[in-house]
C-alpha cells in the first residue's frame, strides 16, 4: 500500500478511504468487524464515519460499532486514522443546539463521539456542512480548544462550496491556526461540478479531497450488466439508470475493452488526479471491499482519460475559463 499526505499535512493515510454509513442499517456488527479486520490486514488505515450514521436520532449506531471493534484491542485503534463527522441534529427532542457548528455543539458533539467511539481522540473532525449562521470565530475558537486539549487534531469540511473553504481558511489564518486540511465532496465521473472551484481551492490551500459516492450510488459499478443477470436496482437508481443509459452502455463497453471492472476504473479515475487524497469506499461485504483494491494498479493513457472526458463530460474545467475565456 502507497499511503499518501491527507492534504499539505503529515499524516500519511491510504489510497482509499473505508466508508462506514453501511454498518448498523445494512451491514450486522459481526460482519461490519470482518470488515474492518479485513482492511487493516488489506493496509487500509483511513477510515471515515459520522455521528448521524446509522440513522437513529442520537444514537449514533455507526460509531458505537467502531468504537466496540477498537475496545478489542490488537492495535486496532492505533493503526486507524478515523474521520468523523458532526452538524447533524442529535437531538431525538428536536432541541436546539444540538446540530451545526455552534461552539456549544462542537463541544458537546465531540464529547459524545468521543464517548461512543471509546477513543480519546478524533483524527480528522469534519464539518458535515456548511453552517451560514455560525461565524468562523466562533466555529475555529471551539476547535482550537479541542486542539488544545488533545481531542481532535485535525478539522475537515464536507460539503463546501469553493468561497467557503476560502471563507474558513483566511478566517483561520488569521488566528494563527491550520484551519481545514481535506475537503470531502460529491465527486465521480457523473458528477463533476467541483472541478470548477472546490478542487482549484483545495490545490490552493492544500486540502485534501476525499470522494464520497465515487460510484455514484452504484451506477459506475457495472448497472447494466448487473441488470442482465438479473439484479434489480433501487427506484431512485433505475431511474438515474434509465437518464444515463446510452453513456452507460458507452462507459461499460469501454471498461470491457480495457478488461476491468467498471467499479474500478471509476475509482482508478479518480485517483489518477493529483488533488484527491482517497475516495470513500463503502462496501456492504468483505468481497466489495477486497475488489476494490484492483482500482489501485489501473493507469490510464492520454487517449483513454479522453474517452472517459468524451462518455461523462466534466464543465470544460475549471472557473472562470470553463464557462468564459
Amino acid at each position: 500500500m502507497e499511503y499518501r499526505h491527507l492534504g499539505r499535512t503529515g499524516l500519511l493515510v491510504s489510497p482509499l478511504c473505508l466508508g462506514t454509513m453501511n454498518f448498523g442499517p445494512q451491514t450486522t456488527e459481526e460482519d461490519s468487524y470482518a470488515i474492518m479486520d479485513e482492511a487493516l490486514e488489506l493496509g487500509i488505515n483511513f477510515f471515515d464515519t459520522a455521528n448521524v450514521y446509522g440513522w437513529k436520532t442520537g444514537e449514533g449506531v455507526t460509531e458505537q460499532i467502531v468504537g466496540r471493534w477498537w475496545a478489542q484491542g490488537g492495535g486496532r485503534r492505533e493503526k486507524v486514522v478515523i474521520a468523523t463527522k458532526l452538524n447533524g441534529n442529535m437531538s431525538t427532542e428536536n432541541w436546539p443546539n444540538f446540530s451545526k457548528l455552534s461552539a456549544l455543539n462542537i463541544i458537546r458533539a465531540c464529547e459524545a463521539s468521543l464517548k461512543r467511539l471509546q477513543t480519546d481522540y478524533i483524527d480528522l473532525y469534519q464539518f458535515h456542512h456548511v453552517d451560514r449562521a455560525t461565524p468562523w470565530e466562533e466555529i475555529w475558537q471551539a476547535m482550537e480548544t479541542l486542539v488544545q486539549q488533545g481531542k481532535i487534531l485535525y478539522a475537515g469540511s464536507s460539503n463546501f462550496a469553493g468561497w467557503h473553504i476560502v471563507k474558513a481558511n483566511e478566517a483561520a489564518k488569521n488566528r494563527h491556526y491550520m484551519g481545514l486540511v481535506s475537503e470531502q465532496s460529491l465527486y465521480n465521473l457523473t458528477e463533476r461540478t467541483i472541478e470548477l472551484e472546490v478542487l482549484p481551492v483545495c490545490e490552493d490551500y492544500g486540502l485534501g479531497m476525499i470522494p464520497w459516492s465515487p460510484l455514484a450510488g452504484g451506477m459506475l459499478g457495472g448497472a447494466l450488466q448487473k441488470a442482465k443477470e438479473g439484479r434489480r436496482a433501487s427506484e431512485n437508481q433505475q431511474k438515474m439508470i434509465d437518464k444515463h443509459r446510452g453513456q452507460l452502455e458507452q462507459y461499460e463497453a469501454f471498461c470491457a475493452e480495457i478488461s476491468e471492472q467498471p467499479a474500478d476504473v471509476a475509482l482508478a479515475w479518480l485517483l489518477h488526479n493529483k488533488i484527491v487524497t482517497a475516495p470513500i469506499i463503502g462496501p456492504r461485504t468483505l468481497e466489495q471491499l477486497t475488489g476494490s483494491l484492483r482500482a489501485l494498479e489501473i493507469k490510464f493513457d492520454e487517449e483513454q482519460l479522453k474517452r472517459l472526458d468524451d462518455i461523462w463530460p466534466g464543465p470544460g474545467g475549471a472557473a472562470p475559463e470553463a464557462y468564459a475565456w
